[in-house]
């Protein structure tokens, strides 16, 4: 599938999904999600093997906006945005395939703000500009039917960029009593349809948002209101509860990362295995900071 959301592994299985029952349990490849902005696409086009650059914009279905030169970029965006994809154009190496990266600035500092996070580097950084590389695709004709992976390529930097990857690894904690309770748990709820699913997310989000504690009672106020089984919220719970243990088991050597004045663990981490690819990521830090900042959230 294309990289445009990735999911939290509790929202996954408000419908009947389990798979995240299983991701927890196995070996994964895991990287560092950087907060940069905007989501840049570059590589060569497999329609006309033309380089290429653009925003998550390149995947759209009908307005598709992907830029071969400097007359496109000006024709398909503006302001800011333009601006960075300009950079992109002249500086990101002409590569076979495609990759997706995150924008995080431009050289001549050691501190950057692209989103919400604040990175601060052990060194100014003397490339034009910074990206953080994530994901890769496989596409035969149209990148409308790119199929993504996630990027394990080393990345070494250049004259004129400088590529954000660090290294991430994890250290040993036993989840497996929690897991095997979990799915004994998912044998007794009734799923929500998709629709359900949508609108208790987006409570979620609000609460999230809001900085409203999301205990039991919460859980039973959002069922009665979605007339939906509150244990399918309890497991939604208990799944996050699992992700959060597990994001504390992951350590990078990556910038340092703060929240206002406050350091922090980052964004989070992406995990990919045989059951799938989740976010790990702490929701009432991160997300609550990002719903209410959150930079390009509209850039396409």
């Amino acid at each position: 599938m294309k990289n445009t959301h990735l999911q939290h592994p509790e929202d996954s299985i408000l419908t009947g999904d389990l798979s995240a029952l299983y991701w927890f349990s196995v070996d994964s490849d895991l990287s560092l999600k950087i907060d940069g902005a905007p989501a840049i696409v570059f590589g060569t086009n497999p329609a006309n093997g033309k380089f290429f650059v653009g925003t998550k914009s390149v995947f759209n279905k009908v307005k598709i906006k992907i830029n071969h030169s400097h007359e496109e970029i000006d024709a398909n965006q503006t302001g800011e945005v333009a601006e960075i994809l300009h950079h992109c154009l002249d500086y990101l190496p002409r590569i076979s395939g495609i990759v997706q990266c995150d924008f995080v600035g431009y050289g001549g500092d050691d501190t950057y703000t692209p989103n919400t996070l604040t990175y601060i580097f052990d060194d100014i950084v003397d490339q034009r500009i910074i990206v953080a590389p994530h994901t890769r695709y496989i596409a035969d004709s149209d990148l409308r039917d790119a199929v993504a992976y996630p990027d394990t390529s080393t990345w070494v930097d250049t004259e004129n960029v400088k590529y954000v990857k660090p290294d991430c690894w994890q250290v040993s904690k036993d989840l497996e009593t929690s897991i095997a309770f979990a799915r004994q748990m998912s044998t007794l709820c009734e799923y929500l349809t998709p629709k359900q699913s949508a609108r208790v997310q987006k409570q979620f989000n609000a609460c999230i948002r809001n900085g409203v504690v999301i205990d039991d009672i919460t859980l039973e106020a959002l069922a009665f209101d979605n007339q939906c089984d509150v244990n399918t919220l309890r497991l939604w719970s208990l799944v996050k509860n699992i992700k959060d243990q597990m994001l504390r088991t992951c350590r990078n050597n990556g910038p340092k990362a703060y929240i206002g004045n406050k350091q922090c663990g980052g964004e989070g981490y992406v995990r990919t295995n045989k059951f799938g690819m989740f976010k790990l990521v702490n929701r009432e830090q991160f997300s609550h900071a990002n719903f209410n900042n959150g930079r390009f959230s509209c850039a396409s």
